[in-house]
């Protein structure tokens, strides 16, 4: 992949039309929220610009996204990624594409480059960041609904504030949000404030099945396929699961288990003192310091074992 600097992303961007914005498996608010400021801001330009239907949107997400998907790739199309760390984690209806994705934005220093050109910024809290910085770069000003978007994205991949990879930068970030007009409010109570009763019984599961490690150090919770069935959980109800473990006092690694037909979904959420990247790289996945997953093929079990030997082979239980 050829590393372009941001003023070299914005050229490229400009020189370009008809752009397809390809977000990731399992979508969250950041990547989401990427694509829907990027769409925005390329259509401000008189650009053609879509995002390609992801199947796995979820509810909480699809009213950002209201007339700016398309459900295949047009011809010509010039396909962009953000926040994809690896071409693993493309949309199943982008993967035979894989080899025409022009561009790809993200965060993750781990990024494998799949992309033939990019721009990388570990630094980012959240992709979303590195999109406002484009927005001006281009010399779009984002609007209210560019705004939200952004917004989305760099609270919850920070837990509106919350977590480790909070930076100066994030916070500035959140007020330009505010500036242009975002109902930032609406936002944190949708995606922070409010649980469905299902998320509520699953909380109660998780707080009586969760394992304990290492004098309380690592906690380890399972989310089965009958639990997920049993309350009818839907995506929006485990999106921000993955942190349950952290929330408990002592707790420096909290590891979330869940079933997916590809396998067991490792979640890892560390303190500072711990690297959940370098945990999930063990078993050939990635992330941030300070999250992290992985994918163990099987089941939850195998997930389990797993993750568990690792933790032993590094000392950490």
């Amino acid at each position: 992949m050829k590393q372009l600097t941001l003023n070299e992303v914005a050229q490229f961007l400009k020189e370009g039309d008809r752009f397809v914005i390809l977000t990731h498996r399992r979508p969250d608010g950041d990547t989401t929220g990427c694509a829907v400021a990027l769409c925005r801001g390329l259509r401000s330009l008189g650009k053609e610009s879509w995002i390609l239907e992801n199947p796995q949107f979820t509810p909480k997400l699809r009213p950002f996204l209201e007339g700016l998907t398309v459900e295949n790739i047009p011809e010509n199309g010039t396909l962009v990624s953000v926040d994809i760390a690896v071409e693993g984690l493309l949309p199943l209806n982008a993967v035979e594409e894989a080899d025409r994705i022009e561009l790809l934005i993200d965060h993750h220093g781990r990024n494998s480059g799949f992309a033939q050109r990019g721009f990388v910024d570990p630094d980012a809290a959240a992709c979303g960041e590195i999109i406002l910085d484009l927005l001006r770069r281009l010399g779009v000003e984002p609007d209210k609904a560019m705004g939200e978007a952004v917004y989305l994205a760099i609270s919850t991949d920070t837990g509106c504030f919350r977590y480790s990879n909070t930076t100066a930068n994030t916070l500035m970030a959140a007020a330009a949000c505010k500036n242009c007009g975002a109902d930032t409010f609406s936002i944190n109570r949708i995606f922070f404030m409010t649980k469905r009763p299902a998320r509520l019984k699953l909380d109660g599961f998780l707080a009586n099945t969760t394992e304990f490690y290492a004098e309380g150090k690592v906690a380890v919770s399972t989310i089965p396929d009958s639990i997920r069935k049993e309350l009818a959980l839907n995506q929006d109800d485990i999106d921000d699961i993955s942190g349950f473990g952290r929330e408990i006092e002592g707790v420096e690694i909290g590891i979330m288990i869940r079933q997916e037909p590809e396998g067991g979904k490792l979640s890892v959420r560390s303190s500072p003192d711990y690297d959940a990247s370098a945990i999930c790289g063990r078993l050939g996945g990635g992330g941030h310091k300070a999250a992290a997953g992985a994918t163990v093929p099987g089941t939850i079990e195998d997930a389990k074992r797993e993750i568990l030997r690792v933790l032993g082979e590094m000392g950490l239980i």
